[in-house]
């Protein structure tokens, strides 16, 4: 029997009976496909694609036309989880037309069932308007990628009383312009705790404590696959990529000894019509 499909309410609902939510995030058909067998309750197309993916150093570089490809490989898998589409770097700060255009791409042509977009009291005007045009949104606040070279790096915020009263009401802010649920990135858990007891949307957390409705991890990071540095946030429950390394060497070796492949990974074929194939004189 099938699962239901995951939707915003189901979130809310989740959090209002003490439910803890679920979520990946995952960039192609066959990670997106065994995240949604397991289980999982959202999956997360993130900008994160651009270093994790792409090679980049930052999310700073992904554009609209790399998260509609992602994501539309992503939603090809899905059959339970709820898709969610991060809004890109610039994609959602210049004109309305502009942000609608990008969202409404993500929707449209990815398949989308929601977009993320990083900020507080800021962008509370574009939340807004987005839901208004029925495009749900998921709020993201604390250490925000996008804005890693203004926060001057990688780095926990929330850790003065002012700046932790200001992430108090960026998600107050944030939840009356219309957001369903809210990353809590690097956040001292203290505070994404109150936080969390403060609104009713649920909150998602990544290095921000237990105590959040939800948590999130990179799919990549949590199976050690392809990562050299991994966030004091991520628990590795696996090492996929050990194992896969070391696979890749032994199809190596197999193959300059010729112990690759054998006779159970060939076809034949008669040998009186081989036999047939060779000219006169020709070597059989």
């Amino acid at each position: 029997m099938t699962a239901k499909a995951v939707t915003t309410t189901s979130l809310k609902k989740m959090k209002a009976d003490g439910k803890k939510i679920t979520m990946l995030t995952a960039y192609d058909y066959p990670s997106a496909k065994l995240a949604d067998q397991a289980g999982i309750d959202v999956i997360l197309v993130g900008d994160s694609l651009g270093m994790v993916v792409l090679g980049y150093d930052t999310t700073i570089p992904v554009t609209v036309a790399d998260m509609v490809y992602h994501t539309r490989a992503v939603t090809r898998a899905v059959n339970h989880a709820l898709v969610v589409t991060d809004l890109p770097f610039l994609s959602y700060h210049g004109t309305w037309q502009e942000t609608l255009k990008n969202a409404g791409e993500i929707i449209q042509k990815g398949n989308a069932k929601a977009v993320k977009l990083e900020g507080g009291r800021e962008v509370a005007e574009t939340v807004k308007r987005l839901t208004q045009a029925g495009i749900p949104v998921m709020g993201h606040i604390g250490l925000t990628p996008q804005s890693v070279n203004q926060l001057g790096g990688f780095r926990v915020q929330g850790k003065t009383k002012e700046a932790a009263r200001a992430l108090i009401e960026d998600a107050k802010i944030l939840e009356e312009a219309g957001c369903f649920a809210l990353v809590l990135e690097c956040i001292p858990a203290p505070l994404a705790k109150l936080i969390t007891e403060k609104i009713e949307i649920p909150t998602i957390g990544i290095g921000a404590g237990v105590d959040c409705d939800g948590q999130v991890l990179v799919f990549h990071d949590m199976l050690g696959y392809g990562g050299e540095h991994y966030p004091k946030f991520v628990k590795k429950y696996a090492e996929i990529g050990i194992t896969i390394e070391q696979a890749i060497r032994t199809y190596i070796d197999e193959v300059k000894t010729a112990a690759f492949p054998q006779e159970e990974h060939s076809y034949g074929i008669d040998a009186d019509l081989l036999s047939g194939l060779y000219g006169e004189g020709e070597r059989r």
